[in-house]
Parts: C-alpha cells; sequence; structure tokens
C-alpha cells in the first residue's frame, strides 16, 4: 500500500495513492455533497455536485472519480469558486424540476431539496424556460413515476442494473433525456419485478412507494369491517428510523402499541406464517429427496425473486417450492381457521399486511392466491407506509409503551424472526428438517454458516446421515449465477434460499430511506440483521415446529404438513412470463 502526501484546504494529510477525492475527505471528516454517487454501484461523475478545486488543473473535478494519485497534491473543496459551481448545479436542476415540494412524497427527505437548504438557493426559477410536463406512471401495482421530478442522476438505472434486471435506462439525448422503458413503454409492460431498489435510491420524489394508506384509514373507518394487520419481521428492525432513531433499532413492541391505537381490531405477526412456511416447505423438501422430487428446490417466499423466475427462468420453475410466502400463508389462516374460530364472516375481514417488500403489492394480487374469490390479503403497505400513518395520526412513536401481538396468531419462534435476513429462511429450514429426519430434539440450531450479507453462500450439513448440500444468494445478479449453473448441470446441492433484494428483506424496497451519504459508508442490511438475529437468539422457542399455534392449527384444522387442505390454503401455482 503506497502512501502519498498531500494538502486538503491547506492541511497536510497521508492517504494511500489513488484514493478518490470524496473518499479522502470523508475519512478527514470533510462534507463533500453529492447527488448521483453511490458507491460501487453509480460511481459516474455525472451531477457534478461534489466539484472541487485541484492545483493546476484546468477545471474543477468531481471528487467521486477522481483519483489522488501524485505526490504533494492541493484540493480545494470549500473555495468561492466551487460554492458557485455547486450552486449554479442546483439552479440547474431546479429549471426544469416539478417544485411542488409541500404535496411531494419525499418532502424533507429529499436529497434535492436538503442540498438546496445548504447552498442557499433563493431564486429556484433563475434558469427558468422550457419546461414540458411529462405523463406519470401508475401502471405498476408498486411504484409511482413522475419523471418531472428526475434529476438524471440515474442512480435507479444503477439499482435496476444491479438486479440483473435493467428494464430503465436513459431514452433520448441532450434536453430531452428522460429515464424510463425502452420505446416508451410503460413499467408494466416490461419486465419489471417490482422489487422497489430503484425507489430507496432515488434522491428525490422521482419514483416513490404507491400509496394505499387512504385505503386503510378506510376501512378502519368502517363499522362493518374487521381490520387485521399483520407485520413482517423486518419491519420491526427499521420502523424506528422513520422517527430519527438509530439503525439497528428494534422497535417491536413501540410498533404493535403503534397499531393498535390506529385503530386495526387485531394486530397479528407474519412470523406465525414464517413459522407455517417452514413446516410446509420443510415437508415439501423431504418429500422431494426421499421420493425423486424435482431439486435443488428453491424457496418461494421472496415475491420479487418468482417474478424474476417467471420472466427470466421459466425453465426452472419446478424447482420452486409451492409454498407461498408467509404473507399469503397468513391471511389464508386469518380468513379461514381464524374467521371459522370467531365466527367472523371472511367477507366482512379486511386483511392489512405491513410489508418490508413493495414486490408484496404485486404478490398478493396475484391468481391462485386467495380461495373462492376471497382474497388472502386486501392491502399491502410499506414500512414507510406506516411510518406516514402513524405521523398523520399524531402518535409520538419514540414515547409509546411496548406491547404484545395479540396472541390468536401473535406467538412465534426464532426461526421465524430470522426469515427477514438472508440465510433466515434456510436456517430456519434446516432447524426443523434436522428435527423431523432425526426424530429427535437437536441442541445445536445455529447454522452460522449461511448467515452474513455475503452475495452467495454455500454449505455442506450431516443431516440425520444425509449430506445436505445448501447455497444462499441475495439480489438478482447473485441469483442468476446460481440458476444458471443449476441450468448447466453444474449445481450439486439439493436446497437453494434466494432473496430478491440484497441482503435479504431488511433491505427490502419498502424500507425507511436512508441518503446517499448513509447508504455508502454503513452496512444497512447488516445493522438491521443483528435485530432479528437478537431477537432469535433470546426467544425460548426457536424451531418451528415448536409452535404451539401451528401445533394447534394443524391439530384442530389442517390436518398435516402438506397435506391436502394445507395443499389447498398454503400452496399455489406459477406461470411463465413474457420479456419485452
Amino acid at each position: 500500500m503506497e502512501m502519498i502526501n498531500i494538502k486538503i484546504n491547506g492541511m497536510p494529510f497521508s492517504v494511500e495513492k489513488n484514493t478518490t477525492i470524496l473518499d479522502a475527505c470523508r475519512s478527514f471528516g470533510i462534507k463533500i455533497p453529492t447527488l448521483c454517487y453511490l458507491r460501487d454501484m453509480n460511481e459516474i461523475g455525472a451531477c457534478r455536485m461534489c466539484v472541487c478545486e485541484v492545483k493546476g488543473a484546468r477545471s474543477l473535478v468531481a471528487a467521486c472519480v477522481y483519483p489522488i494519485d501524485r505526490e504533494g497534491t492541493e484540493i480545494f473543496t470549500n473555495t468561492p469558486k466551487v460554492q458557485e459551481a455547486r450552486k449554479t448545479t442546483l439552479e440547474l436542476i431546479l429549471s426544469n424540476h416539478d417544485k411542488k415540494c409541500l404535496s411531494c412524497p419525499r418532502s424533507n427527505n429529499c436529497e434535492l431539496q436538503n442540498l438546496c437548504k445548504e447552498y442557499g438557493i433563493e431564486d429556484e426559477n433563475r434558469f427558468a424556460g422550457e419546461n414540458p410536463v411529462l405523463p406519470i406512471d401508475t401502471s405498476t401495482a408498486h411504484l409511482v413515476r413522475n419523471n418531472n421530478k428526475c434529476i438524471l442522476c440515474r442512480r435507479c438505472v444503477a439499482a435496476c442494473k444491479e438486479q440483473h434486471v435493467g428494464v430503465i435506462g436513459a431514452n433520448d439525448r441532450g434536453f430531452d433525456s428522460t429515464i424510463g422503458c425502452a420505446f416508451d413503454q410503460n413499467l408494466s409492460e416490461v419486465a419489471c419485478v417490482s422489487c422497489g431498489q430503484c425507489t430507496v435510491v432515488c434522491p428525490t420524489g422521482a419514483l416513490v412507494v404507491k400509496d394505499e394508506t387512504t385505503k386503510v384509514f378506510e376501512a378502519i373507518a368502517d363499522p362493518e369491517k374487521v381490520v387485521i394487520v399483520q407485520t413482517a419481521p423486518a419491519v420491526r428492525a427499521a420502523l424506528g428510523e422513520e422517527f430519527g432513531m438509530a439503525i439497528g433499532t428494534n422497535v417491536e413492541g413501540k410498533m404493535v402499541a403503534a397499531l393498535k391505537r390506529l385503530g386495526f381490531d387485531k394486530v397479528f405477526d407474519t412470523n406465525f406464517g414464517a413459522d407455517l412456511t417452514i413446516l410446509e416447505e420443510g415437508t415439501e423438501f423431504i418429500d422431494r429427496v426421499k421420493n425423486g422430487g424435482t431439486l435443488p428446490m428453491i424457496t418461494s417466499c421472496s415475491p420479487g425473486w418468482v417474478k424474476f423466475c417467471e420472466h427470466y427462468y421459466p425453465d426452472l420453475l419446478p424447482n420452486l417450492s409451492t409454498c407461498k410466502s408467509p404473507q399469503q400463508m397468513t391471511g389464508a389462516i386469518i380468513k379461514s381457521y381464524y374467521a371459522e374460530k370467531e365466527g367472523i364472516d371472511p367477507e366482512k375481514i379486511v386483511s392489512v399486511s405491513v410489508m418490508p417488500c413493495t414486490a408484496k403489492k404485486f404478490e398478493h394480487k396475484r391468481n391462485n392466491e386467495g380461495r373462492n374469490g376471497i382474497a388472502d390479503v386486501d392491502i399491502v403497505i410499506t414500512t414507510r407506509e406506516l411510518g406516514e400513518m402513524i405521523k398523520r395520526a399524531g402518535l409520538d412513536f419514540v414515547n409509546l409503551p411496548d406491547e404484545d401481538y395479540d396472541s390468536a396468531l401473535g406467538i412465534f419462534t426464532g426461526a421465524a424472526v430470522i426469515f427477514g435476513a438472508t440465510g433466515g429462511v434456510m436456517e430456519a429450514a434446516l432447524r426443523s428438517v434436522a428435527d423431523i429426519l432425526t426424530g429427535d430434539d437437536l441442541k445445536k440450531i445455529d447454522y452460522t454458516e449461511v448467515r452474513g450479507t455475503e452475495n452467495i453462500k454455500y454449505a455442506t450439513y450431516d443431516v440425520a446421515g444425509m449430506e445436505v448440500k445448501v447455497a444462499v444468494a441475495s439480489g438478482l445478479s447473485n441469483a442468476a449465477k446460481i440458476l444458471d449453473d443449476i441450468r448447466a448441470g453444474k449445481a450439486d446441492y439439493q436446497f437453494v434460499e434466494i432473496m430478491c433484494c440484497p441482503g435479504g428483506c431488511v433491505n427490502g424496497g419498502g424500507q425507511p430511506i436512508q441518503p446517499a451519504s448513509v447508504r455508502n459508508y454503513v452496512d444497512i442490511k447488516a445493522e438491521r440483521a443483528k435485530v432479528l438475529y437478537a431477537e432469535d437468539a433470546g426467544l425460548p422457542m426457536r424451531k418451528s415446529h415448536e409452535s404451539p399455534i401451528v401445533k394447534k392449527l394443524y391439530e384442530d384444522y389442517l390436518g398435516e404438513p402438506g397435506g391436502h387442505k394445507a395443499h389447498e390454503l398454503l400452496h399455489t401455482t406459477y406461470v411463465e412470463r413474457k420479456i419485452n
């Protein structure tokens, strides 16, 4: 490692050769603004907000891509020339930007808005001129694309490409440039998988989740409706960020208290459905291994991943588990077993789920997700939408007391909690499959080899004398590598977990948005995952088949895992989808 001596704003420093100005300045506590930059994803120097002066350079340089490669380099980050250049850049961006900030979903959490305040923009119309009004795309179930708020930073393009999908890019040139799909198609007309990763990297309100909070408030206000809500495990690990709490804060108790105060009739945990999923999925895996079924079996609880497979790898659909996701299983049981038990007409139930995932908004409307014309889940809102509901209701979230889920479907195991992190579904399944095959209550249940935020993980386990090889991937580019191996006959593993979003559900497209200044230097997905593993470690029950609610459900209603009634309620089918 070669170190060189440099000066930043007249102060001497020593840095590794070829470090970018942006990274060097950050390491010494000097902030440089950015708009387009995303570390390891979108390092293109396009927005020009990070420009600095370098002694001897003919013009200002982009700090995010400029390598410091000379001994004695002198850098200036805050001169009048630099300040004026950044301010002018902002004014030019605003020249054709939809400036309806008061009604924008990203108001107060907009990187452009914050920079305009920081740089003292007084005349937002300084470069006013032609400003065409572009159509707003509301065609998908999960997001709204408003190019009138787009600043052409291309972060969304990079995120989509990172997900191996790449259905958006720059169209036209110069003043006519827009970000969109090929031939100006709507997102619903292309092979978008609804992962929502574009929404969490967008610095403005150009890409936002399709808001369904009004539907929820209306349902709660309807005296004829029984409104039941379920929350996914990853939500508790992130919701606090909407209220200024530290990344990696578990707010489960406050979240439940808030949901009850919002007026939901019952508050259940999707972890119940996760435990149920393991019983069904584990049984399916054992059956495939023993009876020559299609292997490797691949998990099916991530709807973005399922849609990706339907679009890009339809020949591998037989490898998918037929199990519904925990969201859909929980919804199915609410409208069947729970409704019968409580004497409630299923048609009067409004089943709401709070998810870290935007693809869940697509999933609950899929065919074969419900029965007899009754949907398993009626409305899906994201973690961010729940945060907005709590704020709108005037609840002091940070100071709410901790409260418990309603017990009917609110007891869960540690195995269910870790579903929200990459590797969690695999570990949960192994805990139960090992016990079922050995007929023993095994004490070694921490399958640490499949934990962590690495892109792809492989492991081999001895399960009841049988060698079980597993693979775990998060992020669709990594999933594609595993799927290509399966297609080529190179895969020698029997069980695969795939999560659509990098790091798993904790990093879903519906989770709280952190600015690039945080995303670039904090491993958000790892910090949120710690919440789930800590809760798992502290729970008295850590195997899904130990859940007393799940046991009673099978005894009283479903029969046996993988049985006829279980298949009718808890399993689904897939379809081959075209690619445009």
